[in-house]
């Protein structure tokens, strides 16, 4: 689900030792929508559950989080909003902050295994971040198996996207069992600046200015939109796409993770080895969020399957998010994102034919660049004034819609390619989790870390309180696909000929090269994205979505 986005070398210094990037104090329209659209019922936070390969000292572990805080100026600030109500809300240093508001201990429930640890983990997510505090909170967890410990931790979708956390949580880590060097050396606490001054004219002001940059951004967008699709490849691009109206213009359909949510949140998750990732992409070409993507759509058919309804031409909306941040690598925090949606064929049974299927409608959408022009859209509402705004966010959870505009969200972050630690204990998993909500039940998230993809799924637990048999269904899904790619990579050994016998007469054979017929998507679409061979890098679904 992501865009280009650069790994650090191993042995190069760590992210620790840079500056701190400089923020803005106020917020963009997109992060003040994540603070209007919440409430009990859809609690926007995005989170992590780690494990790691033993317990974290508490104390230790809040020491050195307490080091690196200057290097996060954002987890000492609060949301304020503006007095008059003309603007967006604003980053505010917290007078009375404090680190034991933010980091708990918490032992977990015997025996301390992953059931335990996936049910504590859904009671954290079920709830709302106080927004008297700054809004980040990390629970250690002691008592697993194995002797291992973990850590929760949550961040308001306002503070960071799924990007802008990744690289919090480098942040929080370190490279190397000995800790960063920027933590070990004394730092002189940066003055607070002045506070904002939130006079009518300096309100207006920041209003007017906001809409302005927004109309700006719209119309270069617009621009390099239409310079784009009036080029030779946007008219084939065009082209393309109207082999897709017929699955576009059908009706959005419910499933059954389609409904209103409770608040109340589940969550499970698995893992696989990044190399089998490449080795399917080699074999059958794609992308690596083509084929994660590939995996999910036929795991979520079964699912369908499993609740007594047919998938037969149907239909999966998917909304995948995909990074703006070019080189910043999730330095610039905040929601640096847009969305690209793709509309998925349910009825693919056979792996290798969904993964064509998901490459060939990735490409056609990317192609006519439809994640430019959701970024467009959502300028032109930035344009608009501030209470209008607050208003729209504020009113979508209480006006249920006939259909839904979309069915799930899926998103694929980079993570560190090289082990983590912190405070000595190496990081061994980081399972990611989505924020789900309104009517959409079901959300997955992966992230890559070390050599593996690890899938974390978030569900209502009144919704889908049977979650875990998707998590089976990936698990299943997976195999199946990386089975059949190993099949098509194995070189066919040459037939052996016979020298006829020169008294008979040699007749031609009937052909035997006939293949079962498949349950293919209602409308055939041309192949447009070639086998790659080489290996590359992680590009999560969610910020090149490809």
């Amino acid at each position: 689900v992501a865009c280009n986005r650069r790994h650090p070398k191993p042995g190069a210094e760590h992210q620790m030792d840079k500056k701190p990037p400089v923020l803005s104090r106020r917020l963009s329209g997109i992060d003040a929508a994540f603070l209007y659209l919440e409430r009990k019922e859809i609690p926007l936070n995005i989170a992590a559950v780690a494990i790691f390969d033993g317990p974290i000292p508490f104390r230790q572990f809040v020491a050195n989080i307490d080091s690196k805080l200057d290097l996060i100026p954002r987890y000492r600030q609060l949301a304020v909003p503006p007095p008059f109500n003309l603007g967006y809300p604003t980053w505010e240093d917290d007078p009375g902050f404090d680190i034991k508001r933010h980091i708990f201990p918490l032992r977990l429930d015997a025996p301390g295994g992953e059931a335990e640890l996936e049910a504590l983990a859904g009671r954290l997510l079920s709830q709302v971040l106080d927004r008297s505090k700054p809004l980040w909170e990390i629970h250690l967890v002691d008592g697993l198996k194995d002797g291992r410990g973990a850590l929760i931790a949550r961040i308001h979708h306002a503070l960071a996207d799924g990007v802008a956390g990744a690289a919090l949580l480098r942040v929080m880590l370190d490279s190397t069992p000995q800790g960063s060097r920027a933590a070990r050396q004394p730092r002189a606490r940066a003055a607070c600046p002045p506070p904002a001054e939130h006079t009518l004219a300096e309100q207006i002001g920041s209003a007017i200015q906001s809409a302005l940059e927004n109309v700006v951004a719209a119309e270069a967008g617009l621009l390099s939109l239409a310079d784009g699709l009036l080029s030779d490849r946007g008219k084939n691009a065009l082209q393309d796409l109207a082999t897709l109206l017929p699955e576009l213009l059908q009706p959005p359909e419910r499933f059954p993770f389609n409904k209103p949510c409770s608040g109340d949140r589940k969550f499970c998750w698995t893992e696989v080895d990044f190399s089998e990732v490449k080795a399917i992409r080699a074999a059958l070409g794609g992308k690596v969020n083509d084929v994660l993507l590939s995996v999910v759509v036929r795991a979520v058919a079964r699912y369908i399957r499993l609740h007594g309804e047919k998938v037969n031409g149907r239909f999966l909306r998917v909304v995948c998010p995909v990074n703006l941040r070019g080189d910043e690598n999730g330095d610039s925090l905040g929601n640096r994102i847009t969305f690209l949606p793709v509309v998925l064929p349910l009825d693919v049974r056979d792996p290798v034919a969904m993964l064509r299927a998901v490459t060939t409608r990735m490409e056609i959408m990317k192609s006519v660049r439809a994640a430019e022009l959701v970024a467009i859209a959502a300028s032109c509402m930035g344009a608009t004034p501030a209470p209008m705004q607050e208003l729209f966010w504020r009113g979508i959870p209480l006006v249920p819609l006939p259909l839904p505009l979309l069915n799930m969200i899926c998103t694929n972050v980079s993570g560190s390619p090289t082990p983590l630690y912190s405070v000595g204990r190496r990081l061994l998993a980081s399972y990611p989790h989505v924020p789900t909500g309104y009517e959409l039940g079901l959300g997955v998230a992966v992230q890559s870390y070390d050599g593996k993809l690890f899938f974390g799924l978030t569900a209502d637990a009144h919704v889908a309180p049977d979650v875990a048999r998707l998590r089976d269904f990936i698990r299943a899904c997976f195999h199946d696909l990386s089975k059949a790619a190993a099949k098509s990579a194995r070189p066919r050994p040459a037939k052996r000929t016979q020298r006829p016998k020169p008294a008979e007469p040699v007749e031609p054979a009937a052909s035997t090269n006939r293949s079962a017929p498949e349950e293919l998507a209602p409308a055939p679409l041309p192949d447009t994205a070639p086998a790659v061979a080489e290996v590359v890098q992680p590009e999560p679904v969610s910020s090149r979505v490809a």
